[in-house]
């Protein structure tokens, strides 16, 4: 009967190392275990950041191939600028031929009658999204690459909108996923950059201040434990002041804007109100010359300063709980206190 026993455990243990092999050796569980490894990588702040940064690409790659496509609307329109333009030219080329040029004031109303037609018809095609440029010249992979970022962001500058159906109906699905990829990114780096920032001022913070006294080593009193650094909020201050004068400094010598313009469009951007009346690199020389380098920059410097500006909520927030236990404990100590002289205010009355 043992020895059927014993027959009996090697055979299971036989079989579980078999199919712990078997297992192993599965492409399929291998594919899972890989799978499950990604995961968890995406899922730090690490992974975070570069998700966010290759969903940025693969949609500018996508919006700028959707809106080249030969049925953009653009196409028609710039076809039908120069034909306005043609049909202008050649209505006051026919308008000189035809009215005698000593009449002054007949050439002048019917030259103001064709400048008006051609007007109007520029307004409206205006108001429909023409600004000069191809979709060729208008996607480029840079300004793709920041009207993904101004989508998922919420920014939503403006400057650049889809006008193919396909293009509108990829972005209401980007900005599904995008959003809340965002917000994970955003929760992530602040808690990282908070973090770091924090060991840098605790670092600081330690050597401009004295050491503590040594204590007597016969002395069993236990060690005073060090106190918790807690970062102020005028230190997050100072770092988003000097970011911004940063960008205020950079824009201005690039694009040519007064410093006001310049930290106007800094902050309403890293606010994420996004009004977009000042972008860089809109200019539709700029975008015709192919200099598309200040809006790889300008996606840098936004992607990092949110990621700032989630440090520095999280050091406020951190600060402000502090503040409010400290206050919690101050009217508890005032109520007792409030307590205990009213009672012995009681007891000194109804003695006497």
């Amino acid at each position: 009967m043992r020895s059927q026993g014993a027959i009996g455990g090697v055979r299971s243990s036989v079989r579980s190392r078999g199919s712990s092999s078997t297992s192993a050796s599965d492409p399929r569980e291998k594919v899972k275990d890989c799978c499950r490894k990604l995961v968890a990588f995406m899922c730090t702040q690490v992974g975070v950041g570069g998700l966010v940064v290759g969903y940025a690409i693969v949609g500018a790659v996508g919006f700028r191939w959707i809106e080249t496509l030969p049925d953009n609307p653009l196409y028609g329109r710039k076809q039908l600028v120069e034909s306005l333009r043609g049909n202008c030219a050649a209505e006051l080329w026919e308008l000189i031929d035809a009215e005698n040029t000593f009449n002054e004031t007949a050439w002048r109303n019917e030259a103001d009658r064709v400048l008006q037609k051609f007007q109007t018809s520029m307004a409206e095609i205006i108001k429909l999204g023409y600004d000069g440029l191809t979709p060729d010249e208008l996607w480029s992979f840079p300004a793709a690459l920041m009207f993904c970022l101004s989508v998922f962001t919420m920014i939503g500058y403006g400057n650049m909108v889809p006008r193919t159906p396909w293009g509108k109906g990829i972005t209401v699905v980007y900005a599904v996923f995008g959003i809340p990829l965002y917000v994970l990114y955003f929760m992530n780096m602040g808690e990282v950059l908070a973090t770091t920032f924090r060991w840098l001022y605790t670092r600081l913070y330690e050597c401009t201040r004295e050491p503590p006294p040594e204590q007597d080593a016969e002395s069993n009193l236990p060690p005073h434990p060090a106190p918790r650094i807690i970062v102020p909020s005028t230190a997050c201050l100072w770092v988003i002041g000097g970011y911004v004068l940063t960008g205020t400094i950079m824009f201005a010598e690039w694009e040519g804007w007064n410093y006001l313009n310049s930290s106007y469009f800094c902050v309403t951007s890293l606010c994420k109100i996004g009004i977009g009346d000042f972008v860089p690199g809109a200019n539709i020389s700029d975008s015709r010359s192919g200099s598309q380098t200040k809006l790889v920059i300008n996606f840098i410097y936004l992607l990092l300063g949110m990621g700032l500006v989630a440090m520095c909520y999280n050091l406020m927030r951190e600060e402000v709980r502090v503040k409010m236990r400290e206050l919690r404990e101050e009217l508890s100590q005032c109520l007792e206190d409030v307590r205990a002289r009213s009672i012995a205010c009681y007891t000194r009355r109804s003695v006497d």
